[in-house]
């Protein structure tokens, strides 16, 4: 059905240690945490012998330190999405690391006595799993899913002046996951402190009914707690700003809270600046509680304006302007970092997919970090908050289905009421690839979490993604969300518009293909499931799996103005869920990304940026060291949005190519099937409409490793003790030309105020260590990510290797 959905929204911004605003006192515990990985009966007592506790700061993914092994969670399953007959192993579905088991977590805390009268609660962003939270040896609450946000008011709980321990339990079941999940406090933990009367919890909610070029109707609404019954008037003053601090607006409302605890304010904004992808214009508002004159609570949120409109015909416009999704599906595992949020290290992520072209992100299969909503925000990203991957049919042992009654409405609302006020988030999802689509009565489902959407907020339409089409239709499911999300269904996108006229059209969940960065397979062809002795698969981007498809046949549908857009699967590779080689350890992570495990791009992003940017580019595969292959053919393939391009082997032209409509595999990327290999230079010369030539790129053969390259994403860091720098290492010959097929082990040596986080190099069939000093080159390359501490100065790192020149590179670490 057709629909528009306008609206202004916002999320509360807290300071990342501590943070005092009037009659609100917001603190980060980051560290001073212990942490043990078993089962203790008493973990939660205020006396215990804490000396086997390990010291940790949060957030903390107690599992990504490995080791790695085969046996952990080994899986024997019918995976009925990969189209599996019957049960087979997986070896590797959940990465291969050890998260399954109990972990405690304790923190001892003081209360002052002068706080004596004030509410407290503590903020859970997310915890992994089965969360039990515990205050001075009592039982504060539950929260099982490890994925959503939560919070518990402690207030009865504390001893005023006294040692107060919080513990936390937390379970991890074998067989609950299908992709790695992580473990513990992997997300951001708060103590929060009020005056009893106070803005609640995820306490606004601001909407734009009206907004035009001259004005926007800002609507807040408000919700306030009243702590122990406090009776009386109290005034709200909600002010707002825009980006250059400037007041726009300002609201003040009086009301006794006793009779009503829900203000609803209106402030119209004069020329409002408008939120889109491309321009990620936000304002904010400062809410002010008072009683007389006294500001007894304040609440800080932003909020962006911008008019979204879904239309069966056109597909999805914004501030009415035609825009197509060009999105990627992301896990939260941040790679070598594993579950463990950090913000730097989001924001490198979602930056290399901005220079990709790509301008939104689903994010599955499950309630991401409220970081990642925030910098989709900032930096401007449209956003598919996911819900669920399972309901009440399971797709493993212990997933979500056992939590489905009990959880699932708690669950769903936590994700709207935490993300609702995002201008990126654009739709909300309740499932992927649910198995209730081959169930008769799988629409009352649908239609249950549908209607808890609409109920909480009613401006956004409802999706989900469908992988099997014709059952999700006759069941209804597809009619009882307001926007079906089709997974790997190109070929049928102009039946479905034929048939179903009303209904919006994008592409859930596209692609699947399948690479290895520089690891080209010869002979360069098609591969469907395709397995290679190394656990590889070939960097030409021509491998798939059995329910996908290649880029190029997406985007030939893509082409038809009635399609809003696609989600690639995926953006990044992420832990777990090694497809094609489900079976073959030791492959513990996946092949899909566009980006490697590590954030270096593959080929396959330069094959998305020339179709999907605005900026020229021209990409040359594959390497050019291919000794033993002299005087055999080796393809050459460009990825470019030139209008053609010459090819030259040691000056020899091997023609010049356009594009061709005509042809699947030339209707996007430029291939020649015809080149003879022999070292030297392979060039690719790339020209305008007039033939003048427009750019030039060299490939030449590498000689031995001799040197270390070392470049950084930044040459500053934050000193706030979390800020990220993410170094490329590359091995290069003495001439400066990297060596494509160097695997040197690089080791690593930190210096000054900051330190190694993580290491990795993006090979999916890699055992070795993430939190390590060393790391074995993957085709020329591996990725050293280095840490701030909480002083100002320098820290340098220090690459090398046996046989190779060593090199260092300094990064200043300043206050920014």
């Amino acid at each position: 059905m057709a629909s528009i959905f306008a609206f202004a929204l916002c999320f509360t911004i807290s300071k990342k240690t501590f943070s005092q605003q009037s009659g609100r006192t917001i603190k980060e515990l980051r560290s001073g945490w212990l942490f043990i990985h078993k089962d203790i009966s008493n973990g939660a007592q205020n006396v215990l012998d804490e000396k086997d506790w390990q010291k940790v700061e949060i957030p903390h993914d107690w599992a990504i330190s490995g080791p790695f092994s085969e046996e952990n969670d080994l899986q024997t399953t019918k995976v009925t999405e990969d189209g599996d007959r019957k049960a087979m192993l997986r070896s590797g579905r959940t990465a291969g690391l050890p998260y399954e088991g109990v972990g405690w977590y304790r923190k001892h805390l003081v209360f002052n006595e002068q706080d004596k009268g004030n509410a407290f609660s503590l903020e859970f962003d997310g915890a992994m799993s089965h969360a039990k939270v515990f205050l001075n040896d009592k039982f504060v609450g539950e929260w099982p899913y490890g994925y959503s946000s939560f919070s518990f008011d402690i207030t009865r709980f504390i001893n005023f002046g006294k040692d107060n321990v919080l513990a936390v339990r937390l379970e991890n079941q074998v067989e609950s996951a299908r992709w790695y999940p992580g473990a513990g406090l992997y997300r951001n933990v708060r103590l929060v402190e009020t005056s009893p009367v106070h803005i609640a919890h995820w306490g606004t909610f601001v909407t734009t009914p009206k907004i035009s070029a001259a004005l926007a109707l800002v609507k807040i609404q408000t919700n306030i707690e009243t702590g122990n019954g406090e009776t009386g008037k109290i005034s709200l003053e909600t002010i707002l700003f825009n980006q250059s601090n400037e007041k726009v607006g300002k609201n003040t409302s009086i009301q006794d809270i006793q009779k009503n605890n829900k203000f609803i304010q209106e402030v119209n904004i004069s020329n409002p600046q408008l939120w889109s992808a491309e321009h990620p214009k936000l304002y904010y508002a400062v809410s002010k509680v008072k009683k007389g004159e006294q500001v007894i609570d304040q609440y800080r949120t932003i909020f962006g304006i911008r008019k979204i409109n879904f239309h069966p015909q056109t597909g999805m416009t914004v501030n009415g302007i035609p825009t197509k999704l060009k999105g990627v599906c992301l896990h939260d595992d941040l790679g070598p970092l594993g579950m463990a949020i950090n913000k730097s290290a989001l924001r490198y992520r979602l930056k290399l997919l901005k220079q990709m072209g790509c301008n939104a992100v689903r994010g599955t299969h499950n309630p991401h970090a409220p970081e990642m909503l925030e910098l989709c925000d900032e930096l401007g990203f449209y956003y598919i908050d996911e819900a669920f991957d399972e309901w009440k049919a399971g797709k493993v042992k212990n997933g979500y289905h056992t939590l489905f009654d009990g959880w699932a409405k708690k669950d769903l609302e936590a994700m709207i009421e935490r993300d609702r006020n995002h201008p990126a988030l654009i739709m909300y999802s309740i499932g992927n690839e649910i198995r209730e689509q081959g169930e008769k009565d799988g629409a009352k489902l649908t239609k249950y979490l549908t209607d808890i959407c609409h109920a909480n907020d009613a401006t956004r339409p409802v999706t989900a993604a469908f992988n099997n089409m014709d059952s999700a239709i006759m069941n209804g499911l597809a009619n009882a969300v307001d926007i079906p999300g089709w997974n790997y269904k190109p070929g049928f996108y102009t039946l479905l518009h034929q048939k179903h006229p009303k209904w919006i059209i994008y592409g859930s969940e596209t692609a699947s293909t399948v690479s290895s960065r520089g690891a080209y397979k010869l002979p360069a062809k098609i591969g469907i499931m395709k397995l290679w002795p190394d656990n590889q698969s070939s960097a030409y981007d021509l491998e798939y799996c059995s329910w996908s498809q290649l880029p190029d046949i997406e985007w030939k549908k893509q082409e038809n103005d009635f399609v809003a857009g696609e989600f690639v699967w995926t953006g990044y590779d992420y832990l777990g869920e090694p497809t094609p080689y489900n079976a073959n350890w030791p492959s513990r992570s996946s092949y899909f990304g566009i980006i490697d495990l590590s954030g270096i791009p593959k080929d396959r992003y330069y094959l998305y940026q020339s179709h999907w940017s605005n900026q020229k580019v021209l990409h040359i595969l594959p390497h050019w060291n291919w000794k033993g292959h002299e005087g055999e053919v080796v393809p050459v393939f460009v990825y470019t949005n030139y209008p053609s391009a010459e090819v030259f082997i040691n000056g020899k032209s091997y023609g010049k190519k356009t594009f061709d409509k005509n042809s699947l595999l030339d209707s996007y990327r430029l291939r020649w099937e015809n080149t003879i290999y022999q070292p030297g230079e392979l060039k690719v010369v790339a020209y305008e409409k007039n033939g003048k030539v427009a750019e030039t790129k060299v490939i030449k053969t590498a000689g031995s490793p001799s040197t270390i390259e070392l470049k950084s994403n930044t040459t500053q860091l934050s000193a706030n003790g979390e800020d990220l720098a993410f170094i490329t290492v590359s091995i290069k010959d003495i001439y400066g030309n990297l060596c494509p097929l160097a695997d040197n082990v690089v080791h690593f040596k930190v210096t000054g105020e900051g330190k190694l986080r993580a290491v990795g190099n993006g090979n999916s069939a890699s055992l070795e260590p993430f939190e390590a000093d060393y790391r074995k080159a993957f085709y020329g390359k591996c990725m050293a990510i280095i840490q701030s501490g909480h002083q100002t100065g320098k820290v340098t790192i220090e690459a090398s290797g046996v046989g190779l020149k060593a090199s260092n590179l300094t990064l200043e670490i300043s206050t920014k």
